[in-house]
């Protein structure tokens, strides 16, 4: 059987504001059928903290300590929970909803997508697995999260290797497409992640990241051999070819593209109204 050709971009590391922007515009341009569904990795200078399309910052986020950590912050297009993108490859997936055998519904969508993240695991040699909710209870926590700690806890279909999250993904749907993307963490400075985020008191905090050890875990911390950035990148990209089912060949941007997501860039990820606003 042919495969279906998707376009692949590996932008390196990039600015918040034009990482946000891009994600975006490539949204756009698959639902105008301008250009084939796409993969995308992708880094961040400087490191940033990205929070969900729905968090509020003032509630949630210690900007203090953002900036003493001298890092970048924006505000995703998607939902979910504060993410420190740092020692990671992000990915990102543009795909049609109508494309062949995409289910429906959100959850069933973020399954058959994640099968690349999966597959890209298993390519390191890492027995992952996807966390299905067993009970009422575990289903109910994931519809109110407690934290405001993206890799807190598992959600529908969260990856995990050895019981715990191992990548965090958020989705939206807009104008007849999906845009997935999400953290594969290769190293985590904990202390630094839970610095970022607003706590009752140093009770709570300290219960949160104790707890939080269970839960979540970098490649390399379990990894028997360390996993470069390099290594990540090419298993996680024969991850997505195979667990999609697809061949995937190198797509550039035209400079009006570039220019297009530039602009985008600055009057939208850039502005506080945008940040900040809720």
């Amino acid at each position: 059987m042919k495969k279906e050709i998707w376009g692949f971009i590996d932008s390196g590391d990039c600015s918040p504001s034009f990482n946000m922007a891009l994600d975006e515009a490539l949204l756009d341009w698959h639902s105008e059928g301008s250009i084939p569904p796409i993969i995308r990795f992708y880094g961040w200078n400087p490191a940033t903290l990205s929070i969900g399309y729905f968090q509020r910052v003032e509630k949630e986020i210690n900007m203090e300590a953002v900036r003493k950590h001298r890092l970048g912050f924006v505000r995703r297009p998607t939902g979910g929970r504060g993410v420190l993108h740092e020692h990671e490859l992000t990915y990102s997936v543009i795909v049609s909803e109508d494309y062949p055998d995409m289910p429906k519904t959100v959850t069933e969508a973020y399954r058959v997508i994640s099968e690349g993240i999966l597959q890209g695991f298993q390519q390191l040699g890492m027995d992952a697995y996807f966390a299905v909710p067993k009970t009422e209870e575990d289903r109910e926590s994931l519809k109110n999260p407690r934290s405001a700690v993206c890799f807190d806890a598992p959600s529908w279909y969260e990856l995990v290797v050895e019981g715990r999250k191992v990548a965090g993904s958020a989705q939206t749907r807009q104008k007849g497409v999906i845009l997935q993307h999400g953290s594969i963490l290769l190293d985590l400075d904990e202390d630094k992640l839970f610095s970022l985020f607003n706590y009752p008191n140093d009770r709570v905090k300290e219960r949160m990241q104790r707890a939080f050890k269970n839960k979540a875990v970098a490649i390399n911390e379990i990894s028997p051999q360390k996993v470069t950035l390099e290594q990540a990148k090419r298993a996680f990209k024969t991850g997505f070819e195979n667990g999609l089912q697809i061949e995937l060949t190198p797509f550039e941007l035209s400079q009006k593209q570039l220019d297009y997501v530039n602009m985008l860039a600055k009057s939208r990820y850039e502005s506080d109204e945008w940040n900040f606003k809720r």
